[in-house]
């Protein structure tokens, strides 16, 4: 009588084992990616309310950026807070940085996101409108496609 195969050998276990591996290898790098973009676009949302106060004070003032660049300045625009938020992955408040034509935002993710730096010009644009890009200093664009901010 023929005895009947009990389990598995070990040269299957290992060949499951490997390829259980490799999936993990391409999957985790990708999953940390995602995570991280998922969070930046939450630190970017919470600059909503800001960025709209700024593109309104911008039109009301003529494109001055040093009269839009305090939160009290903010305020007469629609901006509900006393203080500059600071995003959940930020390391500080929001930085407002004005000019004669533009108002500078940024500020620096926590480790969960890399460290990275978020910073946008916001400034009236060949068309007449008001529209946030990417400065030189941010270093988002791989987590966040596009210039516009």
């Amino acid at each position: 009588m023929k005895r009947v195969q009990q389990g598995f050998t070990l040269i299957e276990l290992m060949i499951v084992v490997a390829i259980i591996g490799i999936l993990a290898a391409v999957a985790l790098p990708a999953y940390q990616d995602y995570t991280v973009k998922s969070k930046w676009a939450a630190n970017i949302a919470e600059l909503e309310g800001v960025k709209n106060a700024v593109k309104v004070c911008l039109n009301e003032e003529a494109g001055v950026g040093t009269n839009c660049a305090t939160a009290t300045n903010l305020a007469k625009y629609g901006f509900a807070g006393t203080a500059l938020p600071q995003p959940k992955y930020a390391t500080a408040a929001v930085g407002l940085t004005g000019n004669t034509s533009s108002v500078a935002i940024s500020f620096t993710g926590t480790t969960d996101v890399k460290s990275l730096v978020y910073s946008a010009t916001c400034a009236v644009n060949s068309g007449g409108n008001i529209e946030c890009t990417a400065s030189s200093t941010d270093t988002i664009g791989n987590y966040i496609k596009g210039t516009g901010r």
